[in-house]
């Protein structure tokens, strides 16, 4: 049993300080999780944390997965099995520098839908997903022999709106499919947010990462006589692709600020291991621009992106000691890393070329958004038979999501992004030649009001400020490359992509390095380990051991800006975020 008794935690009737580290399964492949449990214990904790991702669960409407990197039943299993506590924070929204916040790109395909609020629309398609998913939590809730403590409603909702019965909506929900365990919010440390994000029958904490006895001293004004829980003490933070460099914070003032909580209350680091944003899963935010996170979460955390103990879990867990009973276990030894060396991508495979094999046309009398079109992530190519000559002519859109590349006939004219101070190109181009658009998705935006903006084309697209009708629209998740038709020597396209193999005899972790390479993704495997960007921070990608396999071993590089000398990467043994 755990009850929430006035200003103190209790579990089965004795006393608790809850001292918990976050990690989300779905940023970490499963043969990872248990060896990420035993170091959140020996570095003093009680508990875990995760947040759940609809987008993942539910990627096809209708569809469930909670299979794989998606098992959290298991994840919160093998915590119990090594002795955690776990706090879950369904959302449905989540933030997390995720996707869209967690919530699924399809949402958007509803015109009459306004997310995170009391919206009929909304409220049936979350009631729906979280009905499924509680049938995978509720048998772990304490109440019935587990370990799942608390879980959190919606989240940070104080920074985004004021719909308290979208928040009532939301406890009821949790309740009829059985929830019976204490629920909470969380949100930043300011009145407005409080007042805003918390809501009657659950307890409120606080997210911070600095001036805990202020935000304390806040906190008690309001909610007199209430545990005071840090959920979110931010011990890092995210970086975002153009960022000068990986964000750090020293492991001295973090252990100060842990070592200051506890002294209030209880506590959640965020993060306890960051892990990847796999596929094309990374978050945005956007205000005055666009800044779409690159594919490393690591966060600064207290365990790097691959696990590894840090300076920052050695003092963090100086600290905690004090607070602990039990002798801490020995912190367990570190996954080896391997260099596997350079690898020369010998089969290319053109993009222009393969259309055909990637997408089926679908005419269009004018370029729509990537979800008109039924797509969600990846890439969108839009083409067009152009009628008579162009001179200097000024192709512009209204709204570009995100980044876009123009071709005449196969040869680049100009790339536009979303944040350009003006998005329009000049082209010329001849009677009867192909003009092709091919769009980016960098990430919908995961926070703000910024975040139901739709990619690919969205809004008006101009030739000389008139519309242009006939358009041929190819979809390109990059799911499915199945039928991609790789030569050796072939005339290499801008936008191509590029496979080759490696031997692989001891199974070890390791980095992909692709100086040559400007900016695309990379699949391992088969297995989409995320996005590279020639602009940094981040310098290499991670790939976990268990996406490797004894003997041969696939990589495919999709390349949309062109390479800079030979299509070579390499493996190396240590990271560069930058």
């Amino acid at each position: 049993m755990f009850e929430v008794r006035r200003d103190k935690f209790y579990r089965d009737g004795k006393e608790i300080k809850i001292i918990s580290g976050a990690v989300h399964y779905f940023r970490i492949v499963p043969d990872c999780w248990r060896e990420v449990f035993k170091k959140l214990r020996a570095l003093g904790c009680n508990c875990v944390e995760t947040y759940c991702a609809w987008n993942m669960h539910e990627r096809i409407e209708g569809e469930y997965d909670f299979g794989g990197i998606l098992d959290v039943s298991t994840f919160i299993k093998t915590a119990q099995e090594e002795g955690l506590m776990a706090i879950i924070r369904p959302g449905p929204y989540i933030c997390a520098e995720w996707e869209f916040g967690g919530l699924p790109w399809w949402l958007q395909r509803y015109e009459d839908i306004e997310i995170r609020c009391s919206n009929e629309k909304y409220v049936t398609l979350f009631e729906r997903y979280l009905a499924r998913l509680f049938e995978e939590i509720r048998p772990l809730l304490v109440t019935n022999g587990g370990n799942v403590i608390m879980l959190q409603v919606e989240n940070e909702y104080g920074h985004y709106g004021d719909d308290k019965e979208y928040l009532r909506k939301l406890v009821k929900i949790y309740r009829d499919n059985g929830i019976d365990v204490p629920l909470f919010t969380s949100d930043g440390p300011t009145k407005s947010t409080l007042l805003d994000g918390t809501i009657d029958g659950c307890y409120p904490a606080l997210n911070f990462g600095s001036r805990v006895d202020e935000h304390f001293e806040l906190f008690e004004s309001i909610f007199p006589n209430t545990p005071k829980m840090c959920t979110e003490a931010w011990n890092g933070w995210f970086d975002a692709w153009g960022d000068d460099m990986h964000h750090v914070t020293s492991a001295d003032s973090y252990a100060k600020v842990v070592d200051d909580i506890l002294r209030h209350g209880s506590i959640n680091m965020y993060m306890f291991v960051g892990g990847t944003n796999f596929g094309f899963m990374s978050g945005a935010n956007h205000y005055e621009y666009y800044a779409p996170d690159v594919t490393s979460y690591d966060y600064d955390a207290l365990l790097t992106e691959c696990g590894d103990i840090t300076q920052k879990y050695h003092e963090v867990r100086k600290v905690v000691s004090r607070y602990t009973k039990e002798k801490l276990p020995e912190i367990p030894q570190n996954r080896e890393k391997r260099a596997y060396g350079k690898v020369a991508l010998t089969k290319k495979a053109g993009l222009f070329d393969n259309l055909l094999n990637l997408s089926k046309p679908i005419y269009s009398d004018v370029p729509k958004n990537m979800e008109y079109y039924n797509q969600g992530y990846g890439y969108i190519a839009y083409s067009t038979k152009l009628e008579r000559d162009y001179n200097n002519a000024t192709l512009s859109f209204e709204s570009i999501g995100d980044r876009a590349h123009v071709y005449i006939n196969r040869i680049l004219v100009g790339i536009v992004y979303v944040n350009d101070s003006e998005l329009q190109i000049e082209f010329s181009a001849n009677s009867g030649d192909t003009l092709t658009i091919l769009v980016e998705n960098m990430g919908r935006a995961n926070f703000g009001s910024k975040m139901m903006r739709k990619k690919g084309i969205a809004g008006r697209c101009l030739i000389d400020k008139k519309i242009h009708f006939g358009w041929s629209v190819y979809t390109l998740p990059m799911t499915n490359i199945e039928r991609l038709e790789y030569k050796v020597d072939v005339v290499e396209e801008r936008a191509c992509f590029y496979k080759g193999s490696f031997e692989v005899r001891e199974l070890s972790d390791t980095f992909l390095e692709l100086k040559n390479f400007k900016k695309g993704f990379v699949l391992i495997n088969g297995f989409n380990i995320g996005r590279y960007w020639e602009i940094g921070p981040q310098r290499t990608l991670y790939v976990p051991s268990p996406l490797l396999k004894s003997g041969t071993n696939e990589i495919v590089v999709f390349e949309c800006d062109g390479l800079v000398g030979e299509p070579i990467v390499e493996f190396v043994e240590k990271p560069d975020l930058g």
